[in-house]
């Protein structure tokens, strides 16, 4: 595992570029280059939105291999700010003697530790979510425990995220980071038009609602879609609807061959659980049948990426 020392050490290398792996949730990783110019370009924008500057305090309980982690220290460098390492674990432990952190970002495997400790809620500004999306569950123990919390929109490729959706909406609404703007093409993919960076413009593969050319609604992946007898069914869009309704079940949702529907949704759910009652209380809440899964499969451990990611399939 790398340090933050090594990363410092290649960052003031001389190099125009530093060596990066994509996380491997929508394939196999792949090292890539990323321009030092596009991740300050990054850095400077968060910066300017937290209002981090050299007097602020970061805090870091990722692990420094991966985006996340070495963002964090690029933005400490630009602000000139204190970078304080945490241990990396899903139990986020702050030290009493750390007074104040102005961010502090971490992946849903460990908001619950932040939910249980409400103590460290008085202490931390703001909290950056990466990674995966919270759950519903997550999100209102966060805002009950008195967290400011923002989840991130981005890909290793942007050098962490180009958007954030804040805790002060009914809508998961994201919003454009300072320089960067969206357009959408014919099939509703997300285009990000980024005039600071080197990249200028990247097609993304995830549809999108575009509210404006500075907002937009997330739906899903566009290989992710079903056509289920010519119903679009977008799996990650119906789990946070469902996340609602099954708090503490680990799931998601995928396509199944379907002989009379061609594909059809289909459950994947972690752990034993009765795929009669699952589906019961979907049906007692109000979800529509047509956006019922018509298969339950259990599986007792979800394979997962290194940095945690479950890795979906297709049935």
């Amino acid at each position: 595992m790398a340090t933050i020392e090594n990363f410092i050490e290649e960052w003031h290398n001389g190099k125009p570029y530093i060596k990066a792996h994509t996380s491997g949730s929508t394939g196999k990783p792949k090292e890539i280059l990323l321009a030092k110019s596009d991740m300050l370009a990054s850095a400077k924008a968060t910066n300017e939105f937290f209002n981090i500057k050299a007097d602020s305090c970061l805090a870091l309980p990722l692990s420094i291999d991966y985006i996340a982690g070495k963002m964090m220290v690029v933005r400490a460098i630009e602000a000139g700010c204190e970078l304080i390492p945490l241990n990396v674990s899903n139990n986020i432990i702050i030290p009493d003697e750390i007074k104040k952190i102005d961010l502090l970002p971490v992946v849903p495997s460990q908001i619950d530790s932040l939910i249980q400790n409400k103590k460290y809620a008085s202490k931390i500004k703001n909290l950056l979510i990466g990674g995966a999306a919270p759950s519903p569950c997550q999100c209102a123990g966060l805002s009950d425990a008195g967290y400011n919390w923002f989840i991130s929109y981005g890909m290793t490729e942007t050098c962490s995220h180009v958007a954030l959706a804040d805790s002060f909406g009914s809508k998961r609404v994201f919003c454009a980071m300072p320089g960067i703007s969206f357009d959408t093409d014919e099939q509703n993919r997300l285009l990000i038009i980024a005039p600071g960076f080197s990249f200028k413009r990247l097609q993304t593969n995830d549809i999108v609602e575009l509210l404006s050319p500075k907002k937009f609604i997330w739906k899903g992946r566009a290989d992710n879609v079903i056509n289920s007898g010519g119903l679009k069914l977008h799996p990650e869009e119906l789990e946070n609807q469902f996340r609602k309704y099954l708090p503490g079940i680990v799931f998601y949702l995928t396509s199944g061959k379907s002989l009379k529907w061609g594909s059809e949704l289909v459950m994947v759910v972690e752990g034993k659980e009765d795929s009669g009652y699952l589906l019961s209380v979907l049906e007692e809440a109000g979800i529509e049948s047509k956006y019922l899964p018509k298969r339950v499969i259990c599986y007792n451990k979800l394979p997962r990426t290194s940095s945690f990611k479950i890795i979906r399939q297709k049935f």
